[in-house]
């Protein structure tokens, strides 16, 4: 039975990385994949999943209002879809979770998502908020802090290289996230020491 896969981490993980490795072995066997990134990060009117290595792939954008299940059924009536890569995966709707997950359970396509587990104010995205509560199996993709703990969180910076703590949760400029553990992100953010009396 196929399953629905996903693989979480904070920023700078090679998580795209893995996707496009993982698509690549299918590809490489004769089988074919279909690869889905949000449209927050097309390129002019192409979508394309990149990564830090400097490998990349065409991709299908979504946005909040399509239909997954039938994008996905509409290609396997062209022909024969092995399996289902989603990556930025955070940004998924709550419904569109459910129709990836109705893609493994109906269509017996594997979906593998990969994506960010919280912003950078500690909160989980919608998306992978839902994905943690129905995909059939977990990864934790890991990176590491400077500290050389893992790191499980992500900061946001301005201009001045200062943490920001309000702001839309959405920002695609990767350039302005470090990933932390949870110890210095507490602190960047201004949450150590506490104000006040220690619990």
């Amino acid at each position: 039975m196929a399953k629905l896969y996903f693989s979480y981490s904070a920023m700078n993980a090679g998580k795209s990385t893995l996707l496009l490795q993982a698509s690549y072995n299918y590809v490489e066997r004769g089988m074919r994949t279909l690869l889905f990134t949000s449209s927050l990060y097309a390129e002019g009117d192409v979508g394309r999943i990149t990564s830090r290595l400097g490998i990349s792939a065409e991709a299908e954008m979504f946005d909040g209002e399509d239909d997954l299940f039938q994008r996905v059924n509409d290609h396997i009536q062209e022909s024969k879809v092995d399996c289902v890569f989603v990556d930025e995966a955070q940004f998924l709707t709550t419904d569109q979770v459910w129709q990836l997950a109705r893609v493994a359970d109906r269509l017996d396509v594997p979906v593998m998502c990969y994506g960010l587990r919280t912003d950078f104010q500690g909160k989980l995205f919608p998306g992978s908020s839902e994905l943690l509560a129905v995909a059939d199996e977990l990864r934790e993709v890991r990176t590491i802090c400077f500290c050389g703990r893992k790191a499980t969180m992500v900061v946001r910076r301005d201009t001045e290289g200062g943490a920001l703590t309000e702001g839309n949760q959405v920002s695609i400029e990767k350039s302005v996230y470090v990933s932390l553990c949870r110890r210095h992100w507490e602190e960047e953010i201004g949450r150590w020491p506490p104000k006040g009396p220690r619990a």
